[in-house]
């Protein structure tokens, strides 16, 4: 039997999906190959609607040689930035890739999902209940015979349908539980018996996933797993051949945010707690009186970075590390038969005060290449105010030496998303990865190559970038009335249809407060008002909705059509200068000779507006304008480099033009609700570069 061609491979599956061929697309895939083929590295940028999911897939596919060796030789493992993409892929888009490939390749190509281990229900947890301290009692509501809390209801249903599932992933329990009521019946890695310790390992959901992963040729997962198994040392993915990572912009964010340790009075608490049940008084007592003098400390902790651990801290921490490490040599060396369900109760604690002590640790070390801060967390991704919310945090100055060390060495790595290339080049995202200038070479730097296939989109005819000149230059915190006013009229002319999208929670609230008194008849949504599904559900079923909000949206909305057809940031998003993190980078690059305003100010900014200016085209029939109220855009030194990060839309200063072009926009879009025009008229019509010249 002759060999299907790659081409041959890639129409098979775009028909299957009711897809139409695309010449980004093809010159992905044949790039793909051609990387997986040579076992190098390579840097790829495919637009929205390149069709990047069947680009990487179907050669990674026809790659495999059936069951992968033990060495992992014919696996390829692919990373997305989230669980929804992970879930798409396995749900959608492999199952029917692996279908239209079967008559060509003669064998369906295993694949599989595999996540974190607190992502999968645990039996012991589920049938011995939690080991009791803070949460003492919350199981006793499995015993009620119609439990009338959330929680209760949750964790009944939780029962019911561990009979019934076989994954135990919590994706696929609809509809979902609180957070609270999952922590209940599930574990991390450092609680777990392990499978030959604990009475239900034979039928353990994660350790299942794992052994599906072992003798799949394909395995999904997401960039956080892919981080622990690169930090931690101890493997949690089979061994592969060949590693792609799906929108890999947000790669350097979520293995940071992996290898960020964390200490707060309430985590060294419930250490106490926990460890109390299990060791003598006098290891007790220590580990207690070191949790309390941290916590008088956090009490007065200001927020900011400390380039220098003060002699009181650097006290309590270094008596919370030695605490911990008398408690764990307790915990290790005692048996109580007196403790009910004594395992999961030392497991638990081990995991808590292990915690504590490797943070405590790691700050008292003191590594150059760590930066330490204290943080109030008044709120954490949307959530309820948390009172007593000081953290102690530290993180790497830089993950590149790390990614370098373990991710390109041994496979080859496909790293993909619709935005790599900033400033007109692969080279910023590259430096962040720990690769060289493309083209470079040496000991330490593995060779790769960056493509960018383009977009199948029209950009300069479907889009403009307008950015309003004439506004004053934005100021921290300050009073912005003028931006206001133009928000408010471009939303007049545009009819609704616009996703807001603000440098700070703020900023937004501040903005939606003041535009709906002044323009009631266009609703606006607001971030952390709703769960984000819900609004952007909601914005998307009425066109005259607006929908504004902060760093999420930025990323994570897709709405194609006329509810979307304007995006507006209202100022160049760059770091806050009080951040810890990215002014210790930045320093970094100062001191070492560079510039770091441009290598982590101006890189970071230039991402988040490329993701945020792709919210407006997402298919061929879209028209919008993307509007930047920020003057520096347009006035300041760096404003090309950021430029050159977005996509090709037709360029204005000229504010009667956008009103007029939204206006146009508007009524076509109208025309069309109302069935009064075919999609080609309307699509003329709203032309949003027609009657201008392109600059």
């Amino acid at each position: 039997m002759t060999k299907p061609s790659l081409p041959e491979l890639l129409h098979a599956a775009v028909t299957a999906v009711g897809g139409t061929e695309r010449p980004g697309q093809v010159t992905m895939a044949e790039s793909v190959a051609e990387a997986i083929d040579d076992g190098s590295h390579l840097l790829i940028q495919a637009g929205t609607g390149t069709g990047k999911s069947l680009g990487y897939l179907v050669p990674a596919l026809a790659h495999g040689m059936g069951t992968p060796s033990a060495e992992g030789w014919g696996r390829v493992v692919v990373a997305t930035a989230t669980l929804a993409l992970q879930r798409q892929l396995v749900e959608r888009d492999l199952p029917r890739t692996v279908e239209a490939l079967h008559p060509l390749l003669r064998r369906r190509p295993e694949f599989a999902m595999l996540k974190g281990r607190s992502n999968y229900l645990c039996l012991h947890r589920l049938h011995e209940g939690m080991p009791q301290d803070e949460e003492e009692g919350l199981f006793d509501q499995f015993e009620a015979a119609a439990p009338t809390s959330r929680l209760g209801q949750d964790l009944l249903r939780l029962r019911d349908w561990s009979e019934e599932t076989e994954t135990g992933d919590r994706d696929n329990l609809t509809p979902g539980v609180s957070d609270r009521a999952w922590s209940q019946v599930s574990v991390s890695s450092r609680e777990c018996l392990g499978a030959s310790k604990c009475a239900y390992g034979a039928e353990c959901f994660a350790e299942m996933a794992r052994e599906r992963a072992k003798l799949a040729e394909v395995v999904v997962t997401n960039h956080a797993l892919l981080a622990i198994d690169a930090i931690e040392g101890a493997p949690v993915l089979p061994q592969h051949e060949v590693l792609i990572v799906d929108e890999a912009h947000e790669l350097v964010s979520r293995v940071t945010g992996v290898a960020t340790g964390e200490l707060t009075p309430g985590q060294v608490n419930r250490a106490v707690r926990r460890a109390a049940k299990l060791v003598d008084e006098k290891a007790a007592d220590q580990l207690q009186t070191a949790a309390e003098g941290f916590e008088r400390l956090m009490e007065l902790a200001l927020p900011g970075r400390l380039e220098e651990i003060p002699e009181d801290l650097g006290y309590a921490l270094m008596a919370l590390r030695d605490a911990c490490r008398t408690v764990i040599s307790a915990i290790g060396g005692t048996r109580d038969k007196s403790v009910q369900d004594e395992d999961a109760v030392r497991k638990q604690a081990l995991a808590s005060v292990e915690s504590v002590h490797d943070v405590a640790e790691r700050i008292t070390n003191g590594s150059e290449w760590d930066v330490v801060w204290y943080e109030r967390n008044e709120s954490r991704g949307g959530s309820a105010y948390r009172p007593g919310g000081a953290s102690l945090r530290v993180a790497p100055m830089s993950v590149s030496g790390l990614l370098r060390e373990k991710l390109f060495t041994e496979r080859s790595v496909i790293l993909t998303s619709a935005t790599l290339k900033l400033g007109g080049d692969f080279n910023g995202v590259a430096a962040s990865l720990g690769l060289g200038p493309e083209g470079s070479s040496g000991d330490d730097l593995p060779e790769w190559k960056g493509v960018d296939v383009g977009s199948p989109f029209d950009y300069p005819r479907q889009g403009i970038l307008y950015v309003a000149r004439h506004l004053a230059r934005p100021a921290r915190d300050g009073d912005r009335g003028d931006m206001l006013d133009e928000l408010t009229e471009l939303i007049q002319a545009a009819g609704g249809r616009t996703l807001g999208l603000f440098s700070s929670m703020r900023a937004a609230q501040l903005a939606a407060e003041e535009l709906r008194s002044r323009i009631p008849q266009f609703p606006i949504l607001l971030q952390g008002e709703e769960t984000l599904g819900e609004l952007i559900k909601n914005f998307a079923a009425d066109p005259r909705t607006c929908l504004f909000g902060t760093l999420s949206l930025w990323q994570g909305v897709d709405v194609p059509g006329p509810s979307c057809q304007l995006v507006v940031m209202d100022k160049i998003p760059f770091p806050r200068p009080d951040d810890p993190l990215m002014s210790a980078r930045q320093k970094a690059v100062e001191e070492a000779g560079g510039n770091g305003f441009m290598a982590v100010a101006a890189t970071h900014a230039a991402l988040l507006m490329a993701q945020g200016a792709g919210r407006l085209v997402r298919a061929s029939g879209d028209r919008g304008i993307v509007a930047v109220l920020d003057q520096r855009l347009a006035t300041a030194r760096y404003g090309s480099y950021l430029k050159a990060s977005l996509p090709d839309f037709w360029y204005t200063t000229d504010p009667n033009q956008v009103r007029k072009s939204l206006a146009a926009i508007d009524a076509a879009a109208r025309r069309a609700e109302a069935g009064a025009g075919g999609a080609g008229e309307s699509g003329g019509e709203a032309d949003p570069g027609a009657g201008t010249e392109a600059q």
